[in-house]
């Protein structure tokens, strides 16, 4: 999604007067990419020993792991109209100034409340400072490096499947070191807070105009085959946010520690980044995408549901064959953005869509894991579950896939 798609005049490109300049403003956006999905995965890795420790009632536990989500579709569509005001540069330098902020306060011990509203409000401004970085980012990439469009697109989505995996990997580790789940969640403000220090003079340089916004151009939401697409992102968020969620609290109520379980989570991620290198590629060469859409949201949803039914001797190939399946669910859902649109301009409001929807729809998969298991006292319904939505995701994928175009 690019947040200045529809603005007059159009932005200027982030001052960068030289060559180093630029390589510089290259690495502090993948590093910001880098800081992404840590939100989400280094609490599911202590979230035992947080629900332990604060005795967190299953309420909280479920707004604890489903508002992060909710909040990225929530807080998407006030994107363009800020960057419009204040410029991109500095409304992402905001953006993670509150995601650091999110992260000190998210394990704080507030005075005469405890520690859940912290978490709460942490969390909460986690959220909404991701979602603005969700939607700012692409379209710098895009804006100031129209010619390494594939060298910045791909490093940007291998930081944010690294975010995700360093979050599940070392969490649990710290929390072993320091003894303090705390600590272990402290730890992850420290990389952001030093992306805020090396991004701050390149956005305090940038000038801005005044600018306003247009609204010409193919209206997305009356387009059936942009809804068929947004369907397939809706159920591909469902499951991909649920595995950041939950899969390490599935694991560890299957018998497998803490620190294996991490480790199984970011191997999971880290073979999602794999199926995302190389799905899209595929589908772009596929005269359409129905069979390989159809292929990877069974796999996603299989290996989801082996991952809480499979035995446990094999839950390495359980969970990596989830992996596998929601690294390419996840990229084919994108890459139908470009192959369903003809212009820029349709595929940025497409963009916009699937991720207001998306992400708003999409986190009720975390929802429902959560309250599934709170009625329960098990994560079985949760399996049956992922099997209706991958089972679904194949059928809106196919749809999806069909060679056709938003707009006619």
């Amino acid at each position: 999604m690019d947040a200045e798609i529809d603005a007059i005049p159009a932005a200027e490109p982030t001052a960068a007067g030289s060559r180093r300049a630029l390589v510089y403003l290259g690495v502090c956006l993948v590093l910001i990419g880098l800081n992404l999905r840590t939100v989400f995965s280094s609490f599911a890795a202590v979230l035992a020993e947080v629900t332990a420790d604060v005795g967190l009632p299953g309420w909280a536990v479920v707004a604890l792991t489903t508002a992060p989500v909710t909040l990225l579709g929530v807080f998407a569509p006030l994107a363009p109209p800020l960057a419009r005001r204040f410029g991109a540069e500095r409304l992402l330098l905001g953006a993670m100034a509150v995601l650091t902020a999110g992260l000190l306060l998210r394990p704080a011990d507030a005075p005469g409340v405890g520690h859940l509203v912290a978490l709460l409000a942490g969390t909460a401004a986690c959220g909404a400072a991701i979602s603005f970085c969700n939607v700012l980012l692409p379209g710098l990439v895009k804006r100031d490096f129209p010619h390494r469009l594939g060298l910045m697109g791909g490093l940007y989505t291998t930081a944010l499947c690294a975010s995700a995996a360093l979050g599940a990997g070392f969490t649990y580790p710290l929390f072993r070191v320091t003894g303090q789940w705390t600590a272990a969640l402290w730890f992850w403000a420290l990389p952001a807070g030093v992306v805020v220090l090396m991004f701050l003079p390149l956005a305090v340089r940038q000038r801005h105009g005044r600018q306003h916004g247009t609204s010409d151009g193919v209206s997305v939401w009356r387009s059936a085959i942009a809804w068929q697409v947004t369907g397939f992102m809706v159920l591909q968020a469902m499951m991909s946010f649920s595995v950041f969620a939950w899969l390490a609290p599935i694991l560890r109520e299957r018998g497998v520690d803490g620190g294996t379980a991490g480790l199984i989570v970011s191997a999971s991620i880290v073979l999602q980044m794999l199926g995302s290198l190389f799905a899209p590629a595929l589908a772009g060469r596929l005269r359409d995408q129905r069979a390989i859409n159809a292929t990877v949201a069974l796999m996603a949803g299989g290996g989801f549901a082996l991952s809480i039914f499979g035995p446990l001797d094999l839950i390495w190939v359980w969970t990596g064959l989830l992996g596998l399946g929601q690294g390419s669910l996840t990229a084919v859902a994108l890459t139908m953005i470009m192959l369903r649109t003809r212009d820029g301009h349709t595929a940025a409001h497409l963009s916009g869509m699937m991720q207001g929807v998306g992400y708003g729809v999409g986190s009720a998969g975390t929802l429902l894991v959560g309250q599934l298991h709170q009625a329960t006292g098990s994560f079985a319904p949760a399996g049956m579950l992922f099997l209706a939505v991958g089972s679904l995701a194949a059928v809106f994928g196919y749809r999806a896939g069909r060679d056709r175009f938003v707009g006619g």
